[in-house]
């Protein structure tokens, strides 16, 4: 994307969506970030989102729509908490502080009333203020982000689905992110089990732009979804130039293509691509969904029985400083996958006191009001099964596990849960536990058919106990 495609004041004013900034340069750059945002992207010919942060703050540091997108982008990386962060808590007291003292937009109100409820972890009320403003103004990319984000946070599929629905018909193939729009409408549809639906539209969308690195990862997730392992591989093998360069996702779009590996049986080069594109984009970007699918890609080549040597030690430098942020649960859980695999009981022990403490008084505090009922049983269950506790990973999970979307994330993300529970059955002595592992495994056998890694489990299942 090259500024002449940047909008400048008077672009924005004609979009419906007035600035209140004078500065074009302000309003130019506040247009690359979003650009990059959606894209995925840090683009060196824009300086990257961090330049052009800088870029809107020199031309105008009074711009507030500059501080939300700033402090915004903070907020849903979730890898900084305002709560114990000081600089972040600043940051949006400066901007709070700014929007009073001049005249705003509703809508730019509203986005900074949105970033303050974010803050404070009341998400659902966040996403509803970016719902209002996509109400009056569908192509306001920012809240239609935003809100996607969050919405996925929240586990709340249909909203995340239905809340680009809603506005896709105003977004005309002549503009340039379009493709990008329908792309996520795809990833929608993708997670609330429109499967073929959602790879017509993400080939839509990709038939426009190659490079669309949300619309490949809704095709690797609906191969993921239906184990077709071949097809994931040779759609992965024959675009990795296309999405690559997508440098804020394609680690995860790498961590989709070990999963097949994994799939396979094919642990070495699951490895492979663990060790050559997954490892080292997490020591490097600080992403938390780099942090995370490091975390959950060991785990899940652990539970096959591979050694994954010192990768646990490494990752815990990472993990380790975001012990007490406390942003998501879902967040929580994988910093202790890091804990138990590295075998690091402080960690481990001062994760669950710490969550233990906040589920008290947790407050409008959404993630919080999770702990008591979710976020704690979820992470006993873990701590269980990794001392081999299995009888008492079913009885923590089991009840729960119908419940366990509303901590976040995707459905293929999510699956390592049922994937400890169903290992946990069937490493019980139990006859009710080893019963269950039976009806897991058929379910799972319907949803998936013809699972590679199902049908290992089943042949564990019937070796252990003689159960399918």
């Amino acid at each position: 994307m090259t500024s002449a495609y940047l909008r400048d004041c008077k672009a924005w004013k004609d979009d419906g969506m007035p600035l209140s900034t004078t500065s074009n340069e302000a309003c130019k750059m506040f247009d690359a970030t979003l650009f990059q945002y959606v894209t995925w992207t840090n683009d060196k010919t824009l300086g990257g989102i961090d330049g052009c942060l800088s870029k809107i703050n020199a031309a105008d540091p009074d711009f507030v729509m500059g501080h939300v997108v700033a402090n915004g982008l903070e907020l849903i990386g979730t890898g900084r908490s305002p709560l114990i962060d000081k600089e972040l808590a600043n940051s949006l007291k400066v901007m709070a502080d700014l929007s009073k003292a001049q005249p705003l937009t509703e809508w730019e109100r509203l986005h900074v009333a949105a970033l303050e409820t974010f803050a404070k972890g009341n998400l659902p009320k966040a996403s509803d203020y970016w719902e209002r403003i996509l109400q009056d103004h569908p192509l306001d990319l920012l809240a239609m982000k935003f809100a996607h984000d969050t919405y996925f946070y929240l586990g709340e599929q249909t909203q995340m689905r239905d809340s680009v629905a809603r506005i896709l018909p105003y977004w005309a193939p002549s503009n340039p992110l379009s493709s990008y729009v329908k792309g996520m409408h795809s990833f929608g549809l993708l997670e609330t089990n429109f499967y073929d639906e959602a790879l017509k539209v993400a080939s839509e969308a990709l038939a426009i732009n190659q490079k669309d690195a949300w619309s490949v990862h809704t095709v690797a997730h609906v191969h993921e979804m239906k184990a077709d392992v071949e097809n994931g591989l040779s759609f992965m093998q024959k675009t990795e130039n296309n999405w690559k360069g997508s440098d804020m996702l394609a680690c995860h779009v790498y961590w989709h293509w070990a999963l097949y590996y994994i799939e396979k049986g094919e642990y070495e080069a699951a490895l492979t691509v663990y060790d050559t594109h997954i490892a080292p984009f997490c020591f490097t970007s600080g992403s938390m969904l780099d942090i995370v699918d490091n975390s959950s890609l060991l785990l899940r080549l652990q539970m096959e029985g591979v050694d994954v040597g010192n990768r646990w030690e490494k990752l815990l430098q990472v993990t380790k400083k975001h012990t007490n942020d406390h942003v998501l649960i879902f967040n929580d859980l994988h910093f202790l996958m890091s804990s138990l695999g590295s075998k690091d009981h402080e960690m481990t022990t001062q994760l669950l006191e710490s969550l233990r403490e906040l589920s008290k008084s947790p407050g409008d505090n959404h993630e919080h009001s999770l702990i008591g009922h979710l976020g704690l049983p979820l992470c006993q269950a873990l701590v269980e099964y990794d001392s081999g506790n299995y009888d008492k990973v079913v009885e923590l999970m089991f009840p729960i596990r119908y419940k366990i979307p509303a901590i976040g994330g995707s459905n293929a993300q999510r699956d390592i849960f049922n994937q400890v529970l169903i290992r946990s059955a069937i490493n019980s002595n139990t006859k009710s536990c080893q019963n269950l592992a039976r009806c897991l495994l058929m379910e799972r056998d319907v949803l998936r058919p013809k699972s590679p890694l199902t049908e290992r489990l089943m042949r564990k299942a019937s070796a252990v106990h003689n159960l399918v």
